[in-house]
């Protein structure tokens, strides 16, 4: 049975991944930091998902999702979706506390590649991939996003740099970033307090987009989940 860790599992993309690889004969190890949220995902699922309480800026939590994610020896997917949005409502970037920052940083650029570089050595060299949700604020300057979209931009960078390493070694790795586009989730919310996004698409919306990802396995980059979409869909 083929294996995949989902960091941030508990809640919106995350948890809509997990509900789909589920159904479809994945064990999942999944995290959040919230533990009666991971009771009612075990509940919903079954024996499927294996989830484990903590925070992915913790070492001794990443070796645990590493230890369960490879104790069955077939790792075959590692998903870096935890993400730290910063201060709601988004201050300015000339206002925004660096501890914040760091904080921002250290969840989305230095704990996924942490958790990566501990997968590597357990995942499928043959059919082994690891998917980092990226956003749009990684290319685009959207005022009161500089913090959030320069740990982005990071990170896609950090993936293309992985990839590159990775082809002559392991050629049939594969190291995506994706930018599943604006969704209905709490994160989103928190980004426009007080507004109605119920406009914003649902996070199972895109799913269908990452499945088609990992069965189709395209070449390691940036990939976007509204153009992926529109092939699956036509």
């Amino acid at each position: 049975m083929a294996t995949a860790i989902i960091t941030g599992g508990s809640r919106g993309l995350g948890r809509a991944l997990t509900d789909h690889l589920v159904r479809d004969g994945w064990r999942v190890v999944i995290d959040g930091r919230d533990p009666d949220r991971l009771v009612q995902v075990a509940a919903s699922l079954g024996s499927g998902v294996v989830t484990i309480t903590g925070d992915v800026t913790d070492p001794d939590h990443r070796r645990q999702l590493v230890a369960a994610g490879a104790a069955d020896h077939d790792l075959q997917l590692v998903v870096n979706n935890a993400s730290e949005l910063g201060p709601s409502p988004l201050p300015p970037l000339a206002d925004l506390g660096l501890e914040a920052l760091r904080r921002i940083l250290e969840v989305n650029v230095v704990a996924p590649l942490a958790l990566t570089q501990a997968a590597l050595p357990h995942l499928d060299p043959t059919a082994g991939a690891v998917l980092s949700i990226s956003s749009d604020a990684a290319v685009e300057a959207y005022p009161a996003w500089g913090g959030y979209g320069a740990s982005k931009a990071a990170l896609d960078h950090a993936v293309r740099v992985l990839a590159a390493e990775l082809d002559d070694s392991h050629p049939q790795l594969r190291v995506w970033s994706v930018d599943p586009g604006d969704m209905r989730t709490e994160m989103h919310q928190a980004a426009f307090p007080g507004e109605d996004i119920s406009d914003r698409p649902a996070p199972e919306d895109v799913v269908p987009a990452l499945a088609a990802i990992i069965d189709l396995r395209p070449p390691s980059g940036r990939l976007v989940a509204a153009d992926l979409l529109s092939e699956v869909t036509r």
